[in-house]
C-alpha cells in the first residue's frame, strides 16, 4: 500500500515585491502527491514555479494559501515551531545549484559532520554517520581533502553526504547538477538513484535535463506556476508538441521516434524515453531484430 509523503492541495506561493506592496503569484493552485520511496522529476522553464515549489517543502518559503503536508507534518496550518522546523529540515534534504554555497569547512569529513553536530548528534554515532555517508556516495577516499580541490561533481557528492548524514526520509535536487559538465552529472544522478533504489529514499528533481527526467518513476510539469502534465516519462515525452509550447523539448531518443513516425515509419511500442526502448522499437520496424535472433539462431 503505498503512502504520500508530500501531498499539496491548491497550494499557492505569492512573491511581494515594491516594498510588499504587491504580490507576484508564483505558484497557482498546485494540487499533486508524491509516494513515500518514489523518484519525482519536476520539469518547468526558468520562472516556471518549480523552484519555489522545492522551497516549500522544507520551510524555506511558507506557503500563501492552500494545503502542503510533508512526511505528515501540515505546513499550511500556521507557523512552525523552530524544532518543528529542525525536525523537518531533518527528514527532507535540500541540495542546491551551486556545491560551493553548500560547503562550509575546510576538510571533507568536517563538512559532512556539520549538519548532525549541530543537530547534537554525539559521538561515536557523529563519527559513524560521517563515515557511512561518504562511503554510500563513494567518497571515503576523499575524507581529508580539500573541498575546492575536488571537481564539481565530487563536491556535489559531499553535499549529498552532508544531506545523508542527518539521514532524510526525501532529498531534493533543485537545479543540483546545473553547473557540473556531463560526468559529474552523471556521478550524482548514479548516487541520486541507488540512494532511491536500495535506500527507499524519496527524490524530487527539479531539473532542465530532459534525459535527467526520463530517468524518474514520474515527471511532474509546472508552467506558469500551474501543474501542466504529470505522468511516466513516456508518457509525459509523448506530449511533445505541448512541451515545445511551454518551451519545453523531450529526451533526444524520444525526439527521434516522433521524427520517425511523422515519416510514416511504423514504430510499435510506447518505450520512447530510455535509448534502449527507442532502439528496440527501431530494430523491429526494420525487421533487424528478427535478422539478429537469427543470426544467434
Amino acid at each position: 500500500m503505498s503512502e504520500h509523503f508530500i501531498e499539496s492541495e491548491n497550494l499557492c506561493y505569492s512573491y511581494r515585491v515594491g516594498n510588499g506592496k504587491e504580490d507576484v503569484p508564483a505558484l497557482k493552485g498546485i494540487t499533486l502527491t508524491v509516494e513515500k520511496g518514489e523518484y519525482v522529476a519536476i520539469l518547468g522553464h526558468n520562472g516556471s514555479g518549480k523552484s519555489t515549489f522545492a522551497k516549500l517543502l522544507n520551510q524555506i518559503l511558507e506557503p500563501t494559501s492552500g494545503k502542503l503536508i510533508v512526511g505528515g507534518t501540515d505546513l499550511s496550518g500556521g507557523e512552525l515551531s523552530d524544532e518543528e522546523i529542525l525536525s523537518l529540515r531533518r527528514r527532507v534534504g535540500m541540495v542546491f545549484q551551486n556545491p560551493d554555497n553548500q560547503l562550509v569547512a575546510t576538510i571533507v569529513e568536517d563538512d559532512v559532520a556539520f549538519g548532525p553536530e549541530n543537530l547534537g548528534v554525539p559521538q561515536p554515532e557523529l563519527r559513524k554517520r560521517v563515515d557511512d555517508a561518504l562511503l554510500t556516495v563513494g567518497m571515503q577516499d576523499y575524507a581529508a581533502q580539500e573541498p575546492h580541490r575536488l571537481s564539481g561533481g565530487q563536491k556535489q557528492r559531499v553535499a549529498i553526504a552532508g544531506i545523508l548524514a542527518m539521514r532524510p526520509e526525501c532529498i531534493v535536487l533543485d537545479e543540483a547538477t546545473a553547473m557540473l559538465d556531463p560526468a559529474g552529472r552523471r556521478e550524482v544522478l548514479d548516487t541520486v538513484r541507488m540512494l532511491n533504489r536500495q535506500d527507499g529514499i524519496t527524490v524530487l528533481n527539479i531539473t532542465h535535463y530532459m534525459n535527467e527526467a526520463a530517468l524518474a518513476d514520474r515527471v511532474i510539469v509546472i508552467h506558469d506556476g500551474k501543474l501542466l502534465l504529470q505522468g511516466t516519462p513516456d508518457e509525459v515525452f509523448a506530449r511533445r508538441d505541448l512541451l515545445r509550447q511551454v518551451g519545453l523539448e523531450v529526451p533526444q531518443c524520444s525526439e527521434l521516434i516522433h521524427r520517425l513516425r511523422a515519416e510514416r515509419i511504423p514504430l510499435e511500442g510506447d518505450r520512447i524515453s530510455d535509448p534502449d526502448g527507442c532502439a528496440d522499437m527501431i530494430c523491429r520496424a526494420f525487421g533487424m531484430k528478427d535478422r539478429e535472433e537469427k543470426s544467434h539462431g
